[in-house]
């Protein structure tokens, strides 16, 4: 492999990602690519009674669950081109490997259900997809499914993710009926035949389409027009189009993000899949058409263009690590230059410079060496320790490249091993799980002693407590989830405060005035700080430590504990002592200022809001919306769709655990729910009141 991927120009190399809500069918799509360009020589499926598992989900915990938690990386040959694939999970809960797949990819997949159409997560993976700038096609998989519906997974793509959807194949029938596609392009009628469809039978579309089939590539033709002249002037004027003029106009428009080609197909009955394979070769970019940016550290992070060639100075991004059989593993995308076996590199973050002593490409858990890599590969690094998201260089430049976007944990719980014997394991497991998921963080509560895990949901910590189990036989006893909640304030409170001490020798004194203030709802920061000392009130030296109090005390609020976000804090006032003045006795003053001044600008407790989406079989409608409501829940749109209600609402977390037992006993197991973070908002008095009483008590208890 390593020969071959020398000898491949860079022009043919694809790096992909597939993406989609929760059982879409990404994992099943995965695998029937991997077994059409011959790199595995069976078939396995994700869930039922195959005890081997599908190649991607290769931790047993995904293979009981159906699910997948890690993205998997694996590459494939297709005609002649190098794709370079990673299969990411649908589930909230594990966003941080969509984020960080999309970081480093240069197009992507993304996956429809012909049934549901654009779903809750579908919306949260375009989002990401549109926040790196990623060029990608559509599948409209499941097509052998009651109720599928290709036509209204394009109207919804158009009208909920404001895509510009146009299809580039036609299915020919569906649900069982399904039996193949027609490529619109080539206007040809294509089927799939053999055990796995691996025989694919080419025909004249059957009469009873070719006119919908005619109308569709109008539709198309007049849509890739806008990206191409030819096309534009060969359409206004009448004349016939050739494959290779379609196929470049629909290559610009998606490359251009505007324009999405949509395909269909049944990846689990084999039908349509190489065909989605040839549309990545034709339309999706090469590594060199994708613009990357870096930051020159050493020219006042002034932007640089990379550029995909072997002969720059190496860069390249550590996007994911694991922590496997052999030590850690370090996956690399490399946007510049060139890597060899043995070579030495310098991590941007810490300067410290690490040789490289093997390169491995992945294949889900299978490694293969190889001696080298290039601009444009996705690799894995052996003993190259570093964080996620570090960049490397060779050395001769200093660049760093943007990292991907972490969402804040919005839920927590106790964790603690079941025996002591357990801890040094314990330990182990956090750090490893903490280097590994950026969303997943640990840290010690100093009053109670307890260590605190926190993350994306119920789903997301289960699964590391479940592994704690399993890779270091460490059985943890887990504390009651504990909500992220914030504090804010919602009016201007001022603060004058004095703080003098005298002891034998100099003493401390200290004077800050000004006022805090709400910020706007929409800025960017949680705490602002303004200097607006005039006259030399307070010394400039002593600022700093001004700003340091404030910084301590909005860490801690004083309604319930939790931080305070939202805040601008103004100086304007203060006193200093010759002698008796210091930094801390500035910080101490800022801090008791803040007290003061808080007490004064109406806090309230801020809750974490949750974007749920359930769906369920009809009949069950009006008990799944009493739940939703008794959980506080604002239901913001209900609809129903062949047979099922899909409701959307707005639910505070707090009273979301255990939602998926009571969903299931109200829908004889047949409801799903998917939830996600949306923002936070003040919770009702009753609900503050309440949480206040709690935190008394727990303060009083300690004292």
């Amino acid at each position: 492999m390593a020969e071959n991927n020398e000898k491949v120009p860079i022009e043919m190399i694809r790096n992909i990602g597939i993406s989609a809500h929760i059982d879409s069918g990404k994992t099943t799509l995965s695998e029937r690519i991997l077994f059409y360009t011959s790199k595995i020589h069976s078939i396995h499926e994700v869930k039922g009674k195959d005890q081997v598992g599908a190649t991607m989900d290769f931790m047993e915990l995904e293979r009981e669950k159906g699910i997948t938690i890690q993205s998997a990386a694996t590459y494939c040959i297709w005609k002649g081109f190098n794709i370079n694939l990673i299969d990411t999970p649908g589930h909230v809960d594990f966003t941080i490997e969509v984020e960080r797949a999309l970081r480093v990819l240069d197009g992507a997949v993304l996956v429809l259900c012909s049934v549901a159409g654009v779903q809750s997560q579908s919306i949260t993976v375009d989002r990401q997809m549109k926040r790196y700038k990623v060029p990608r096609l559509c599948f409209v998989n499941k097509m052998d499914r009651a109720g599928a519906n290709p036509f209204r997974g394009v109207q919804m793509l158009r009208e909920k993710l404001r895509h510009n959807a146009h299809m580039v194949m036609y299915p020919i029938g569906a649900e069982d009926q399904f039996q193949g596609v027609v490529d619109l392009v080539q206007m040809k009628a294509f089927y799939f035949d053999g055990d796995n469809g691996e025989n694919i039978r080419e025909e004249a579309i059957p009469a009873d389409i070719k006119a919908e089939c005619d109308k569709y590539r109008e539709e198309l033709i007049s849509a890739v027009s806008e990206f191409d002249d030819v096309v534009a002037d060969k359409y206004l004027s009448a004349q016939d189009i050739s494959v290779d003029e379609l196929r470049l106009a629909i290559r610009k428009g998606t490359l251009s993000l505007a324009f999405t080609p949509v395909f269909v197909g049944s990846a689990y009955k084999n039908k349509g899949v190489q065909l989605l394979l040839d549309g990545v070769t034709y339309y999706l970019p090469s590594p060199a058409e994708k613009e990357n940016v870096a930051l020159d550290q050493r020219n006042s992070e002034e932007p640089v263009i990379l550029k995909s060639d072997s002969n720059l100075p190496f860069v390249g991004l550590a996007f994911k690590l694991e922590d496997g059989r052999y030590g850690q593993l370090t996956y690399m995308r490399c946007y510049q230059g060139k890597l060899d076996k043995g070579d030495f590199i310098v991590n941007s973050t810490n300067e410290k410079r690490v040789k490289v002593p093997r390169i491995v490409r992945m294949h889900a858990d299978e490694m293969n060496d190889v001696e080298h890599a290039r601009a444009g590969d996705i690799v894995a690094l052996f003993g190259v320790e570093c964080s996620s998201g570090d960049t490397f260089t060779d050395g001769t430049i200093k660049y760093s490249m943007t990292s991907m976007f972490v969402p804040d944990a919005v839920i927590s719980l106790a964790v603690q091993p079941k025996d002591k014997t357990g801890e040094t394991n314990f330990s182990k497991a956090l750090n490893r799980f903490t280097k590994e998921d950026p969303t997943f963080r640990v840290h010690r509560d100093e009053e109670s002693n307890q260590t605190i895990i926190s993350g994306m949901g119920e789903l997301h910590l289960e699964i590391y407590c479940e592994r704690m189990k399993r890779e270091y036989a460490c059985e943890v006893v887990v504390g009651k989830p504990q909500v992220a909640y914030r504090e804010t304030i919602q009016a201007k409170g001022t603060f004058n405060y004095t703080h003098k001490k005298q002891t034998g020798g100099s003493g401390q004194f200290a004077r800050v005035g000004g006022y805090i203030e709400p910020l706007p709802a929409d800025a960017v920061l949680q705490y602002e700080f303004v200097d607006e000392i005039t006259g030399g009130v307070i010394p400039r030296n002593f600022i700093p430590a001004v700003d340091k109090g404030f910084k301590e005390a909005i860490k801690e609020g004083r309604l319930i504990g939790f931080p305070i976000v939202g805040v601008r804090c103004v100086i304007d006032d203060g006193a200093f002592h010759a002698v008796d003045s210091s930094e801390q006795a500035f910080k101490t003053a800022a801090l008791m200022a803040f007290r003061e001044g808080y007490e004064r600008a109406t806090p309230v407790v801020l809750e974490p809001i949750m974007k749920l989406e359930v769906s369920a079989p009809e009949e069950f409608q009006g008990s799944v919306m009493g739940q939703v409501n008794q959980r506080r829940g604002v239901i913001v749109n209900s609809g129903t769709q062949d047979g099922y209600a899909v409701i959307e609402a707005e639910v505070p977390l707090s009273d979301m655990f255990g939602y998926s037992t009571d969903l299931r006993s109200a829908t004889q197991g047949k409801g799903e729910f998917t939830m996600e973070f949306m923002k936070y908002a003040p919770a009702p008095r009753n609900v503050q009141d309440e949480l206040i009483k709690k935190h008394q008590e727990a303060k009083a208890k300690k004292a």
